[in-house]
């Protein structure tokens, strides 16, 4: 196990890989019967093969929601480290 905390997306990324290998799994096992010449899959591993898809659409939004989280803790450190602006002087 890692010593990381988990970040903002993490998990989103977890489970688009997950998806994703259960929809290549069932793309092969979906794609190997027309190789062989035996009678094809039921129509229910042709939509489980959409989870690939599926899949590596959730793991980018997990990418994406990550690294919008970064720039945010990134910006917000940035402004706390920043000295104070000098105020202009009044005209009055």
């Amino acid at each position: 196990m890692s010593d990381e905390t988990p970040q903002a997306g993490d998990l989103l990324v977890r489970i688009g890989a997950i998806m994703f290998l259960v929809g290549a799994v069932a793309t092969l096992a979906t794609v190997t019967p027309l190789f062989l010449g035996t009678h094809p899959l039921p129509s229910a591993f042709y939509w489980l093969c959409m989870l690939m898809g599926a899949g590596f659409l959730v793991a980018a939004a997990g990418v994406i929601r990550s690294a919008v989280a970064q720039r945010r803790q990134a910006q917000a450190s940035a402004d706390a480290s920043a000295p104070p602006a000098p105020s202009a002087p009044s005209a009055t």
